[in-house]
């Protein structure tokens, strides 16, 4: 797990910092303990406050605003959904010692997804329903936009992040992979309700059953293929084939979820190959499976 700075305007963040902004904003919580979350997460550093809470602080600018956001449609959202949800409990405001807002949230029991902890048949299901559910959610106004850009205007910088990989992917079949998804059609379909990023750590598994969902900075309203990259990120041919069943998805956005799968594994793995190796590990997998997915024709 990454112990140290992973972007060059990174925020410095520790224990003592975290206590002196609880007693400065939220003297009920001051005196709790407070110890660091290890993780493979890259947009908040994690503190955890005694038994029932953890704090939230974002690591770079650019991404403090995904509080708000989080902030304001999680609660909307949550009711509708099968899978336990983050809850926020209180936001904290700048400070002279750390210049960003930032956010206590309940606790939520659980470990990353990971192959031992579950059936993968069982979780894929589990995550279909719950993107379905997400799905049906009425987009309302002020919605705000979720998703990547159209797999064509990400061409340059895929292939290039492709190529500064060599050594750790297949580049010949990761370029011929993302060849094919360029030929997937472009959506024209009604925005829905995505997550944007159903990696492994965003997802939680308690007692052998997906949990929880987390980290909704990147929800928003878009392409349904949005949600389709965790048939690559997540899960194996198996639960692949199930998720896909589950969720009745057309050639069209399968190809292009499997476009944005190598597109974001790709991006992760020359940025964080120093930094985050275990995240990087995960990447190298999610493009794995896409190649062997690709290979097999499906």
């Amino acid at each position: 797990m990454p112990t140290g700075k992973m972007h060059a305007n990174e925020v410095h963040t520790d224990e003592p910092l975290v206590r002196r902004l609880l007693a400065a904003q939220f003297p009920q919580w001051a005196n709790l303990p407070i110890s660091a979350v290890r993780s493979t997460g890259t947009v908040n550093a994690i503190y955890r406050l005694g038994d029932h809470l953890y704090a939230r602080l974002p690591r770079v600018e650019e991404w403090a605003k995904d509080l708000d956001k989080e902030w304001l449609w999680l609660p909307k959202l949550a009711p509708r959904l099968s899978l336990r949800l983050p809850e926020p409990v209180a936001m904290g405001h700048p400070a002279a010692s750390y210049p960003f807002p930032w956010a206590v949230y309940g606790w939520i029991d659980g470990q990353p997804y990971s192959d031992g902890l579950v059936d993968e048949h069982q979780a894929a299901v589990d995550l279909a329903r719950f993107v379905a559910e997400l799905r049906r959610i009425d987009p309302v106004a002020g919605a705000p936009r979720g998703g990547r850009e159209p797999l064509r205007e990400l061409d340059a910088v895929t292939r290039a992040a492709v190529g500064s990989a060599g050594g750790i992917i297949d580049v010949e079949a990761a370029t011929a992979a993302w060849v094919r998804a360029l030929g997937a059609p472009a959506w024209k379909g009604e925005p829905v309700w995505i997550h944007g990023d159903l990696l492994r750590p965003n997802l939680l598994v308690r007692e052998g059953r997906l949990h929880a969902v987390i980290d909704f900075g990147g929800v928003g309203v878009g392409d349904p293929a949005a949600d389709v990259i965790p048939a690559w990120s997540v899960f194996g041919r198996a639960g692949r084939e199930t998720f896909r069943d589950a969720l009745d998805v057309d050639d069209g956005a399968w190809n292009r979820a499997r476009g944005f799968a190598l597109h974001q594994a790709a991006m992760i793995i020359p940025y964080y190959a120093k930094t985050n190796p275990d995240f990087v590990a995960l990447a190298k997998r999610t493009v794995e499976e896409v190649i062997a997915d690709h290979r097999h024709g499906a």
